[in-house]
Protein backbone atom coordinates (compact mmCIF):
# COMPACT_ATOMS: atom_id res chain seq x y z
CA UNK A 1 0.00 0.00 0.00
CA UNK A 2 0.95 3.52 -0.97
CA UNK A 3 -1.58 5.26 -0.31
CA UNK A 4 -0.99 8.85 2.40
CA UNK A 5 -4.22 9.50 4.06
CA UNK A 6 -5.06 12.03 6.92
CA UNK A 7 -8.21 14.10 8.46
CA UNK A 8 -8.48 17.59 6.83
CA UNK A 9 -11.25 18.68 9.70
CA UNK A 10 -12.23 15.20 10.32
CA UNK A 11 -12.57 14.59 6.42
CA UNK A 12 -10.51 11.76 5.07
CA UNK A 13 -7.88 12.85 2.42
CA UNK A 14 -6.42 9.98 0.40
CA UNK A 15 -2.93 11.07 -1.45
CA UNK A 16 -1.91 8.51 -4.38
CA UNK A 17 1.04 8.54 -6.10
CA UNK A 18 3.16 10.63 -3.45
CA UNK A 19 6.27 12.29 -4.15
CA UNK A 20 7.87 11.35 -0.81
CA UNK A 21 9.73 15.30 -0.83
CA UNK A 22 6.65 16.66 -1.72
CA UNK A 23 5.66 19.26 0.98
CA UNK A 24 2.38 19.95 3.14
CA UNK A 25 2.87 23.81 2.25
CA UNK A 26 2.44 23.16 -1.78
CA UNK A 27 -0.18 20.21 -1.39
CA UNK A 28 -2.17 23.24 1.24
CA UNK A 29 -1.41 26.00 -1.79
CA UNK A 30 -1.76 24.19 -4.64
CA UNK A 31 -3.92 21.43 -4.84
CA UNK A 32 -6.18 22.00 -1.68
CA UNK A 33 -6.51 25.70 -2.33
CA UNK A 34 -6.00 26.24 1.70
CA UNK A 35 -3.98 29.41 0.86
CA UNK A 36 -4.19 31.43 4.09
CA UNK A 37 -0.86 28.79 4.85
CA UNK A 38 1.73 30.79 3.81
CA UNK A 39 5.73 30.30 2.41
CA UNK A 40 7.80 32.98 4.16
CA UNK A 41 11.42 31.28 4.51
CA UNK A 42 10.46 27.13 2.97
CA UNK A 43 12.98 26.55 6.14
CA UNK A 44 10.95 26.13 9.34
CA UNK A 45 12.19 29.90 10.83
CA UNK A 46 9.51 32.59 10.27
CA UNK A 47 6.26 30.33 11.44
CA UNK A 48 3.79 31.26 8.38
CA UNK A 49 3.49 28.36 7.62
CA UNK A 50 2.09 27.16 11.15
CA UNK A 51 -0.51 24.37 11.04
CA UNK A 52 -1.54 22.30 13.95
CA UNK A 53 -0.96 18.08 13.39
CA UNK A 54 -2.72 15.89 15.92
CA UNK A 55 -1.50 12.48 16.57
CA UNK A 56 -3.65 9.81 18.28
CA UNK A 57 -2.03 7.80 21.22
CA UNK A 58 -2.58 4.50 22.54
CA UNK A 59 -5.07 6.08 25.08
CA UNK A 60 -7.02 7.25 22.11
CA UNK A 61 -6.23 11.10 23.19
CA UNK A 62 -5.37 13.61 20.10
CA UNK A 63 -2.11 15.32 20.66
CA UNK A 64 -1.92 18.34 19.16
CA UNK A 65 1.51 19.87 17.76
CA UNK A 66 2.33 22.76 15.90
CA UNK A 67 4.53 21.98 12.94
CA UNK A 68 5.57 24.19 9.68
CA UNK A 69 4.34 22.89 6.83
CA UNK A 70 6.96 23.75 4.64
CA UNK A 71 9.53 21.08 5.58
CA UNK A 72 6.90 18.33 6.36
CA UNK A 73 7.07 15.64 3.64
CA UNK A 74 4.06 14.26 3.20
CA UNK A 75 4.46 10.66 4.41
CA UNK A 76 4.82 11.85 7.44
CA UNK A 77 1.29 13.28 7.14
CA UNK A 78 -0.21 9.53 7.18
CA UNK A 79 -2.90 8.57 9.37
CA UNK A 80 -2.11 11.58 11.33
CA UNK A 81 -5.65 15.05 11.83
CA UNK A 82 -4.76 18.50 10.18
CA UNK A 83 -6.22 21.82 11.01
CA UNK A 84 -4.98 25.04 9.10
CA UNK A 85 -6.21 28.73 9.77
CA UNK A 86 -9.30 27.45 7.67
CA UNK A 87 -10.38 24.89 10.13
CA UNK A 88 -10.96 27.25 12.90
CA UNK A 89 -13.88 30.30 11.74
CA UNK A 90 -17.06 29.66 10.77
CA UNK A 91 -19.12 31.29 7.89
CA UNK A 92 -19.88 34.90 9.51
CA UNK A 93 -18.33 34.32 12.36
CA UNK A 94 -14.26 33.98 13.39
CA UNK A 95 -12.51 31.86 16.26
CA UNK A 96 -11.85 33.58 19.46
CA UNK A 97 -8.15 33.92 18.33
CA UNK A 98 -9.00 35.66 15.31
CA UNK A 99 -11.22 37.93 16.93
CA UNK A 100 -9.00 39.13 19.64
CA UNK A 101 -5.84 39.78 16.45
CA UNK A 102 -8.50 41.93 14.79
CA UNK A 103 -9.40 43.31 18.16
CA UNK A 104 -6.42 43.95 19.29
CA UNK A 105 -4.49 45.68 15.94
CA UNK A 106 -2.44 42.57 15.56
CA UNK A 107 -2.33 42.28 12.09
CA UNK A 108 -0.84 44.94 9.28
CA UNK A 109 0.16 43.71 6.03
CA UNK A 110 -1.66 40.30 7.06
CA UNK A 111 0.99 37.87 5.87
CA UNK A 112 2.26 36.38 8.92
CA UNK A 113 -1.60 36.26 10.70
CA UNK A 114 -2.43 33.09 10.00
CA UNK A 115 0.73 31.26 11.61
CA UNK A 116 0.13 33.46 14.73
CA UNK A 117 -3.72 32.37 14.33
CA UNK A 118 -2.51 28.63 14.26
CA UNK A 119 0.78 29.60 17.21
CA UNK A 120 -2.31 31.50 19.17
CA UNK A 121 -4.77 28.33 19.16
CA UNK A 122 -2.72 25.69 19.80
CA UNK A 123 -2.12 27.29 23.47
CA UNK A 124 -5.61 27.90 23.71
CA UNK A 125 -6.11 24.04 23.64
CA UNK A 126 -3.04 22.97 25.51
CA UNK A 127 -1.04 21.63 22.27
CA UNK A 128 2.06 20.18 22.80
CA UNK A 129 4.77 22.46 24.16
CA UNK A 130 2.50 25.44 25.34
CA UNK A 131 1.33 24.41 28.71
CA UNK A 132 3.34 26.49 31.26
CA UNK A 133 4.79 28.25 29.05
CA UNK A 134 4.67 32.20 28.50
CA UNK A 135 3.80 33.66 25.28
CA UNK A 136 6.84 34.66 24.57
CA UNK A 137 8.23 31.29 24.44
CA UNK A 138 4.95 29.92 22.18
CA UNK A 139 5.12 32.37 19.81
CA UNK A 140 9.03 32.15 19.10
CA UNK A 141 8.84 30.51 16.30
CA UNK A 142 6.55 33.32 14.47
CA UNK A 143 7.86 36.25 13.02
CA UNK A 144 6.48 39.43 12.28
CA UNK A 145 8.14 41.93 9.86
CA UNK A 146 5.32 44.94 10.16
CA UNK A 147 3.29 44.78 12.64
CA UNK A 148 5.64 45.34 16.32
CA UNK A 149 4.63 42.28 18.44
CA UNK A 150 3.04 44.38 21.63
CA UNK A 151 -0.18 44.71 19.66
CA UNK A 152 0.12 40.40 19.07
CA UNK A 153 0.79 39.56 22.38
CA UNK A 154 -2.03 41.14 24.05
CA UNK A 155 -3.84 39.59 21.58
CA UNK A 156 -2.47 36.32 22.92
CA UNK A 157 -3.55 37.03 26.50
CA UNK A 158 -7.21 37.86 25.17
CA UNK A 159 -7.83 34.30 23.90
CA UNK A 160 -10.06 32.07 26.26
CA UNK A 161 -8.10 28.45 27.12
CA UNK A 162 -10.80 25.60 26.68
CA UNK A 163 -10.27 22.06 25.58
CA UNK A 164 -10.94 20.70 22.17
CA UNK A 165 -13.79 18.12 21.39
CA UNK A 166 -11.89 15.90 19.80
CA UNK A 167 -14.39 12.60 19.40
CA UNK A 168 -14.76 12.51 16.11
CA UNK A 169 -11.11 12.87 15.25
CA UNK A 170 -10.34 10.10 17.33
CA UNK A 171 -13.05 7.91 15.67
CA UNK A 172 -11.54 9.25 12.37
CA UNK A 173 -7.86 8.30 13.32
CA UNK A 174 -8.42 4.73 14.50
CA UNK A 175 -10.08 3.58 11.13
CA UNK A 176 -6.70 5.44 10.21
CA UNK A 177 -4.26 3.25 12.00
CA UNK A 178 -1.74 0.87 10.66
CA UNK A 179 -0.66 -1.90 11.43
CA UNK A 180 2.41 -2.62 8.42
CA UNK A 181 4.80 -0.53 6.81
CA UNK A 182 4.02 1.72 4.34
CA UNK A 183 6.27 1.79 1.64
CA UNK A 184 5.71 3.74 -1.65
CA UNK A 185 7.40 4.14 -5.59
CA UNK A 186 7.22 7.87 -7.24
CA UNK A 187 8.58 8.64 -10.78
CA UNK A 188 9.30 12.25 -10.92
CA UNK A 189 7.76 13.37 -14.36
CA UNK A 190 10.18 16.34 -14.58
CA UNK A 191 13.85 14.35 -13.77
CA UNK A 192 12.52 10.92 -14.74
CA UNK A 193 14.49 9.76 -11.26
CA UNK A 194 13.00 7.28 -9.24
CA UNK A 195 12.28 7.79 -5.54
CA UNK A 196 11.38 4.52 -3.60
CA UNK A 197 10.12 5.50 0.35
CA UNK A 198 8.89 3.68 3.37
CA UNK A 199 7.61 4.06 6.80
CA UNK A 200 7.82 1.74 9.22
CA UNK A 201 6.56 0.94 12.87
CA UNK A 202 9.27 -1.12 14.87
CA UNK A 203 13.01 -0.82 15.22
CA UNK A 204 12.96 -4.34 13.82
CA UNK A 205 11.30 -3.22 10.79
CA UNK A 206 13.49 -0.50 10.79
CA UNK A 207 16.59 -2.87 10.97
CA UNK A 208 15.14 -4.54 8.67
CA UNK A 209 14.77 -2.33 5.61
CA UNK A 210 18.09 -0.52 6.46
CA UNK A 211 19.91 -3.63 5.75
CA UNK A 212 17.92 -4.23 2.58
CA UNK A 213 18.61 -0.10 1.67
CA UNK A 214 21.89 0.24 3.47
CA UNK A 215 22.05 3.97 1.30
CA UNK A 216 18.73 5.14 2.12
CA UNK A 217 18.10 8.74 3.97
CA UNK A 218 16.67 8.62 7.22
CA UNK A 219 13.96 11.25 8.13
CA UNK A 220 12.86 12.27 11.66
CA UNK A 221 11.11 15.73 11.76
CA UNK A 222 12.83 16.62 8.48
CA UNK A 223 14.09 20.08 10.34
CA UNK A 224 17.14 19.74 8.43
CA UNK A 225 16.65 17.38 5.71
CA UNK A 226 13.51 19.08 4.26
CA UNK A 227 16.47 22.27 3.79
CA UNK A 228 17.80 20.06 1.32
CA UNK A 229 14.71 20.00 -0.88
CA UNK A 230 13.53 23.81 -0.14
CA UNK A 231 16.75 25.30 -0.53
CA UNK A 232 19.44 22.69 -2.02
CA UNK A 233 17.10 21.24 -4.60
CA UNK A 234 18.49 18.06 -3.63
CA UNK A 235 17.16 14.55 -5.22
CA UNK A 236 16.46 11.98 -2.78
CA UNK A 237 16.57 8.49 -4.29
CA UNK A 238 15.57 6.67 -1.09
CA UNK A 239 13.96 7.52 2.19
CA UNK A 240 12.73 5.82 5.11
CA UNK A 241 10.63 7.80 7.69
CA UNK A 242 10.82 6.90 11.02
CA UNK A 243 8.64 9.31 12.99
CA UNK A 244 6.16 7.20 13.96
CA UNK A 245 8.49 4.42 14.70
CA UNK A 246 6.79 3.94 18.56
CA UNK A 247 9.95 2.30 20.39
CA UNK A 248 12.75 4.91 18.92
CA UNK A 249 10.36 7.69 20.91
CA UNK A 250 10.87 5.90 24.34
CA UNK A 251 12.03 7.71 27.41
CA UNK A 252 13.00 5.65 30.60
CA UNK A 253 14.17 8.00 34.07
CA UNK A 254 16.12 6.02 36.89
CA UNK A 255 18.42 6.65 39.33
CA UNK A 256 21.45 6.33 37.28
CA UNK A 257 19.94 9.04 34.63
CA UNK A 258 18.09 9.14 31.50
CA UNK A 259 17.70 6.72 28.08
CA UNK A 260 16.27 8.18 25.23
CA UNK A 261 14.94 7.05 22.22
CA UNK A 262 16.51 8.86 19.09
CA UNK A 263 13.37 9.92 17.88
CA UNK A 264 12.49 11.10 21.09
CA UNK A 265 11.11 15.01 20.41
CA UNK A 266 12.89 18.00 21.28
CA UNK A 267 9.49 19.22 23.03
CA UNK A 268 8.96 15.93 24.92
CA UNK A 269 12.75 15.68 25.86
CA UNK A 270 13.01 19.31 27.27
CA UNK A 271 11.19 18.53 30.50
CA UNK A 272 13.61 14.93 31.44
CA UNK A 273 16.44 16.84 30.56
CA UNK A 274 15.69 19.56 32.74
CA UNK A 275 15.59 17.43 35.78
CA UNK A 276 18.93 16.90 34.70
CA UNK A 277 20.47 20.13 34.80
CA UNK A 278 18.82 23.45 34.36
CA UNK A 279 21.25 24.46 31.79
CA UNK A 280 20.12 21.52 29.56
CA UNK A 281 16.36 22.29 29.81
CA UNK A 282 17.05 25.66 28.88
CA UNK A 283 19.23 24.62 25.87
CA UNK A 284 16.51 22.61 24.41
CA UNK A 285 14.22 25.83 24.71
CA UNK A 286 16.22 27.62 22.20
CA UNK A 287 16.45 24.98 19.77
CA UNK A 288 14.82 26.67 17.23
CA UNK A 289 11.37 27.61 17.54
CA UNK A 290 8.02 25.59 18.86
CA UNK A 291 7.50 24.47 15.43
CA UNK A 292 10.80 22.77 15.13
CA UNK A 293 11.08 21.24 18.68
CA UNK A 294 7.78 19.74 17.97
CA UNK A 295 9.62 18.18 14.87
CA UNK A 296 13.39 17.53 15.69
CA UNK A 297 14.27 14.56 17.01
CA UNK A 298 17.45 13.84 19.74
CA UNK A 299 18.69 11.38 17.85
CA UNK A 300 18.80 13.40 14.27
CA UNK A 301 20.20 16.12 16.18
CA UNK A 302 23.14 13.69 17.11
CA UNK A 303 23.28 11.53 13.89
CA UNK A 304 23.65 14.49 11.36
CA UNK A 305 26.96 15.02 12.55
CA UNK A 306 26.40 19.02 12.01
CA UNK A 307 29.40 20.75 14.42
CA UNK A 308 26.85 23.32 15.42
CA UNK A 309 24.05 21.27 16.68
CA UNK A 310 22.91 22.04 19.79
CA UNK A 311 22.82 19.15 22.44
CA UNK A 312 25.65 16.92 21.42
CA UNK A 313 28.63 19.18 23.24
CA UNK A 314 26.23 19.36 26.18
CA UNK A 315 25.32 15.55 26.25
CA UNK A 316 29.25 14.61 25.52
CA UNK A 317 30.45 16.87 28.83
CA UNK A 318 27.97 14.96 30.54
CA UNK A 319 29.18 11.88 29.51
CA UNK A 320 26.43 10.66 27.24
CA UNK A 321 27.12 7.27 25.07
CA UNK A 322 25.09 6.12 22.04
CA UNK A 323 23.40 3.05 21.14
CA UNK A 324 23.60 1.85 17.29
CA UNK A 325 22.34 -0.67 16.06
CA UNK A 326 22.34 -2.92 12.41
CA UNK A 327 20.05 -6.01 11.79
CA UNK A 328 20.16 -7.57 15.12
CA UNK A 329 23.40 -6.31 16.22
CA UNK A 330 23.94 -3.23 18.36
CA UNK A 331 26.72 -1.63 19.64
CA UNK A 332 27.86 1.02 22.73
CA UNK A 333 30.32 4.28 21.68
CA UNK A 334 30.56 7.00 23.89
CA UNK A 335 29.11 10.28 22.34
CA UNK A 336 32.20 11.82 21.06
CA UNK A 337 33.75 9.22 19.27
CA UNK A 338 31.02 8.69 16.37
CA UNK A 339 31.80 11.97 15.22
CA UNK A 340 35.03 11.34 13.42
CA UNK A 341 35.22 14.82 10.77
CA UNK A 342 33.15 16.98 9.23
CA UNK A 343 30.17 15.14 7.66
CA UNK A 344 32.08 12.09 8.40
CA UNK A 345 30.37 10.14 11.51
CA UNK A 346 30.78 6.55 12.84
CA UNK A 347 27.71 5.16 11.49
CA UNK A 348 28.14 1.77 9.42
CA UNK A 349 26.22 0.89 5.92
CA UNK A 350 22.65 -0.21 7.42
CA UNK A 351 23.19 1.46 11.17
CA UNK A 352 21.17 3.70 12.72
CA UNK A 353 21.36 5.59 15.64
CA UNK A 354 18.82 3.77 18.25
CA UNK A 355 19.33 5.28 21.83
CA UNK A 356 21.08 7.67 24.25
CA UNK A 357 21.87 7.05 27.82
CA UNK A 358 22.70 10.53 29.79
CA UNK A 359 24.38 9.73 33.18
CA UNK A 360 22.24 11.93 36.10
CA UNK A 361 25.42 14.16 37.38
CA UNK A 362 26.62 13.68 40.79
CA UNK A 363 26.28 15.83 44.00
CA UNK A 364 30.03 16.93 43.20
CA UNK A 365 29.78 17.92 39.60
CA UNK A 366 29.36 21.27 38.54
CA UNK A 367 27.67 21.83 35.66
CA UNK A 368 27.92 24.97 32.77
CA UNK A 369 25.86 24.98 29.52
CA UNK A 370 26.18 28.28 27.40
CA UNK A 371 24.37 28.66 24.07
CA UNK A 372 25.54 32.32 21.98
CA UNK A 373 23.88 33.13 18.98
CA UNK A 374 23.25 36.52 17.54
CA UNK A 375 19.55 36.55 19.07
CA UNK A 376 17.95 34.49 21.30
CA UNK A 377 15.26 32.53 19.97
CA UNK A 378 15.14 30.42 16.42
CA UNK A 379 18.79 31.01 15.67
CA UNK A 380 21.87 28.70 15.10
CA UNK A 381 25.10 28.66 17.43
CA UNK A 382 28.04 30.77 16.72
CA UNK A 383 29.71 29.30 20.09
CA UNK A 384 28.31 26.61 22.72
CA UNK A 385 30.31 25.96 25.54
CA UNK A 386 29.26 22.70 27.89
CA UNK A 387 31.06 22.04 30.78
CA UNK A 388 30.86 19.20 33.76
CA UNK A 389 33.73 19.64 36.45
CA UNK A 390 33.65 17.19 39.21
CA UNK A 391 35.43 18.48 42.46
CA UNK A 392 37.10 16.51 45.56
CA UNK A 393 36.24 19.25 47.95
CA UNK A 394 38.10 22.06 46.19
CA UNK A 395 40.27 20.16 44.08
CA UNK A 396 39.68 19.52 40.23
CA UNK A 397 39.02 15.90 40.14
CA UNK A 398 37.69 15.46 36.93
CA UNK A 399 36.84 17.92 34.00
CA UNK A 400 34.51 17.44 30.55
CA UNK A 401 34.81 20.33 28.39
CA UNK A 402 33.23 20.11 24.93
CA UNK A 403 31.94 23.13 22.36
CA UNK A 404 30.23 23.31 19.05
CA UNK A 405 30.77 25.65 16.36
CA UNK A 406 34.80 25.61 17.67
CA UNK A 407 36.47 22.87 15.51
CA UNK A 408 34.60 20.67 12.18
CA UNK A 409 32.97 18.28 14.71
CA UNK A 410 31.54 18.72 18.58
CA UNK A 411 34.80 18.26 20.84
CA UNK A 412 36.16 18.33 23.82
CA UNK A 413 38.62 20.56 25.05
CA UNK A 414 41.38 18.19 26.21
CA UNK A 415 44.24 21.14 26.96
CA UNK A 416 42.22 22.81 28.82
CA UNK A 417 40.57 19.55 30.99
CA UNK A 418 44.29 18.93 31.56
CA UNK A 419 44.94 22.08 32.90
CA UNK A 420 42.11 21.95 35.67
CA UNK A 421 42.59 18.18 36.70
CA UNK A 422 44.24 18.13 40.01
CA UNK A 423 44.54 21.82 40.71
CA UNK A 424 42.44 24.06 42.91
CA UNK A 425 39.64 25.31 42.36
CA UNK A 426 40.53 28.81 41.53
CA UNK A 427 40.62 31.92 39.49
CA UNK A 428 43.78 30.94 38.28
CA UNK A 429 42.92 27.39 37.38
CA UNK A 430 40.23 28.81 35.38
CA UNK A 431 42.47 31.20 33.74
CA UNK A 432 44.98 28.33 32.60
CA UNK A 433 42.43 26.51 31.22
CA UNK A 434 40.93 29.20 28.85
CA UNK A 435 44.45 29.83 27.57
CA UNK A 436 44.93 26.10 26.61
CA UNK A 437 42.02 26.43 24.58
CA UNK A 438 44.36 27.77 22.09
CA UNK A 439 46.00 24.65 21.79
CA UNK A 440 42.56 22.93 21.73
CA UNK A 441 41.15 24.89 18.82
CA UNK A 442 41.94 26.81 15.54
CA UNK A 443 37.93 28.11 14.71
CA UNK A 444 36.57 29.18 11.43
CA UNK A 445 35.72 32.84 10.48
CA UNK A 446 32.16 32.54 8.71
CA UNK A 447 29.16 34.47 9.25
CA UNK A 448 28.39 34.27 12.32
CA UNK A 449 31.64 35.04 14.16
CA UNK A 450 35.13 35.34 13.34
CA UNK A 451 38.06 32.75 14.68
CA UNK A 452 38.94 36.00 17.15
CA UNK A 453 35.24 36.43 18.19
CA UNK A 454 34.92 32.33 19.10
CA UNK A 455 38.38 31.70 20.88
CA UNK A 456 37.61 35.07 23.02
CA UNK A 457 34.27 34.12 24.28
CA UNK A 458 35.53 30.29 24.47
CA UNK A 459 37.75 31.20 27.15
CA UNK A 460 35.33 34.05 28.17
CA UNK A 461 32.80 31.33 29.25
CA UNK A 462 35.29 29.33 31.37
CA UNK A 463 35.66 32.01 33.13
CA UNK A 464 32.54 32.93 33.66
CA UNK A 465 31.58 29.71 35.24
CA UNK A 466 34.64 30.33 37.63
CA UNK A 467 32.85 34.01 38.41
CA UNK A 468 29.80 32.57 39.21
CA UNK A 469 31.06 30.08 41.99
CA UNK A 470 32.15 33.14 43.60
CA UNK A 471 28.69 34.41 43.49
CA UNK A 472 29.55 37.14 40.66
CA UNK A 473 27.21 37.28 37.29
CA UNK A 474 28.56 37.80 33.86
CA UNK A 475 26.01 38.67 31.25
CA UNK A 476 26.25 37.30 27.88
CA UNK A 477 26.83 40.66 26.16
CA UNK A 478 30.09 40.91 28.52
CA UNK A 479 31.70 37.09 27.03
CA UNK A 480 33.09 38.41 23.80
CA UNK A 481 35.15 41.61 25.84
CA UNK A 482 38.80 40.72 25.64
Amino acid sequence: MSEVRFLLDDAVVELRDVDPTGTLLDLLRYRLRRIGTKEGCAEGDCGACTVLVGTLDDQDQVHWRAVNACILFLPMLDGKALLTVESLGKPGALHPAQRAMVDHHGSQCGFCTPGFVMSLYGRSIGACGTKGKSVGDVLAGNLCRCTGYGSILAAAEAIPAGERDDHATVVALTGLRRTETLSGRYADPLSGSIRHWHRPLSTDDLAELLTAHPDARLIAGATDVGLWVTKQHRVLETMIFVGDVADLATMNETDDGLRMGAGLRYVDAAEPLGRLHPDLGELVRRIGGPQVRNAGTIGGNIANGSPIGDTPPALIALGATLTLRCGDERRTLPLEDYFIAYGHQDRQPGEFVESLFVPRPTSTTRIAITKLSKRFDSDISAVLGAFAIDLDGDTVRSARLAFGGMAATPKRATNAEQALVGQPWSEATFEAAAMALHDDFKPLTDVRGSSGYRLTVAANLLRRMWLAGTGETVSVLELADV
